[in-house]
């Protein structure tokens, strides 16, 4: 059941109790961004320098757990495994909130050389790995542990309640756990409070400092990860007829997948991607194996669309393995991620903050993203926005800068704080029904 956000009258009767008085400024909000400012690169830093994988953010809770409870604030540990809330009720009558940060890093060696760079390993898959904070969810942390302390200072002026989301395993869970904002969800993250809008955001490499970007209604893609088990017979690289080659026919395969998108979708309306990006077969160069495991990823930005593609990814491979004598199976992996949906009216109702921020010229809009996010998941039950941060250095081309989950990507610091200042700024301008 999705919860509806309130029309501009009811938002009126609603907040008029919070508008009557004085008001949080534009200017007090600033100022106290720049009073967190430098303990939030302090977070950062020692979060990057101590990055843990999804499900495995214990270190990382317990810093936050111990800063909000410093804050005097109500705190839930342990949701979605080693996840963390907060409420903070503000002394004046208001809506309800959430803001949502995620907490994993990625199995990445980092090769940026800084003074706390992340010389962590583990082992991943059954391999030794580099960990790494390579998508800046370090920062998101950060970021929300300042704006926790910046809302605590205006606690007696701030009206409403603000729920605090720090959330693990939104790269996702390791393969046979749950994680992640579904597994929150399930376990009640909305059962003290009930948020009538949920706010969030994400650094990108893409966009420099200063630069923020939205989307209105679809933003980022529904993102379904798949397998596909190939099995043929196995004979001697030799003799290729004694047997049933799997290399081959799931070589066809990869092959026909891609002219599902470019031959058999109408991409006029909305794009789609399949990508195969594991492919696994054989230990010896003259034994043809009996089988082959691939693993994929579709991106898609409709419910009917996505439908359609994974028949047609099943029908694909099962037809072309069947042409060769191979079979093949195809399995669509639980738990994946939704459209990330940002509701247009609360988009429109935010973008006045977001532009004083940054600056009007400073706030773009942004293409569709066939990345995914987790966050989805709350999109799909409350209405939302979730909005990009720039961090790539001034002056820079965006566009060259190495992206996020590479070993290269790198967080321009005054971006940290930039970024503080704006989820702050949609916060309590929502809260106090800003126009």
């Amino acid at each position: 059941m999705k919860w509806m956000i309130p029309t501009s009258l009811a938002m009126t009767a609603m907040f008029g109790a919070a508008t009557a008085g004085a008001q949080i400024s534009g200017a007090q909000i600033d100022a106290a961004a720049g009073k967190v400012e430098a303990k939030v690169i302090t977070w950062r830093r020692d979060i990057h320098q101590h990055p843990e994988l999804s499900n495995r953010e214990t270190r990382t809770s317990k810093l936050v757990a111990d800063h909000l409870k410093k804050l005097g604030l109500t705190v839930r540990t342990g949701i979605g495994r080693t996840g963390v809330t907060a409420v903070l009720k503000g002394g004046k009558p208001g809506p309800v909130i959430a803001l949502r940060a995620d907490m994993d890093a990625l199995p990445v060696s980092e090769q940026v050389d800084v003074p706390f760079k992340s010389t962590v390993t583990t082992e991943y898959l059954g391999k030794k790995v580099g960990v790494m904070h390579a998508c800046g969810h370090d920062s998101h942390v950060a970021n929300l542990m300042g704006v926790a302390e910046m809302l605590v200072g205006m606690k007696q002026e701030l009206p409403g309640t603000v729920l605090f989301i720090f959330q693990p395993a939104e790269e996702g869970a390791p393969e046979g756990e749950e994680g992640g904002a579904s597994l929150m969800i399930k376990e009640g993250v909305f059962n003290e409070v009930k948020p009538e809008a949920v706010f969030g955001l994400h650094v990108t490499s893409t966009l420099n400092t200063g630069v923020l970007g939205y989307r209105s209604g679809p933003f980022m893609a529904a993102s379904d990860a798949f397998r596909i088990e190939v099995q043929g017979r196995q004979s001697h690289g030799s003799r290729p007829w004694s047997g049933v080659d799997p290399i081959v026919a799931a070589s066809q395969i990869v092959i026909g997948l891609q002219t599902i998108v470019s031959r058999q979708i109408d991409i006029s309306q909305l794009p789609a991607v399949v990508t195969i990006g594991k492919f696994d077969g054989g230990v010896r160069h003259n034994i043809i194996p009996d089988s082959v495991d691939m693993r994929g990823t579709l991106r898609t930005f409709d419910k009917g669309m996505r439908a359609d593609i994974m028949k047609r990814i099943d029908k694909t491979a099962t037809s072309i393995a069947a042409s060769s004598g191979a079979q093949a199976k195809v399995t669509f992996s639980p738990g994946n991620n939704p459209v990330v949906m940002n509701n247009p009216q609360l988009t429109q109702k935010a973008l006045p903050s977001l532009k004083r921020v940054a600056g009007d010229d400073k706030v773009v809009t942004l293409p569709l993203i066939t990345g995914s996010e987790d966050f989805a998941y709350y999109a799909d039950l409350i209405p939302s926005l979730f909005f990009y941060v720039g961090v790539t250095p001034p002056g820079q081309d965006a566009n060259a800068a190495p992206s996020n989950h590479s070993p290269l990507f790198y967080i321009d610091e005054p971006s940290i704080a930039f970024a503080t200042r704006a989820l702050a700024s949609v916060a309590v301008d929502y809260l106090q029904g800003a126009k």
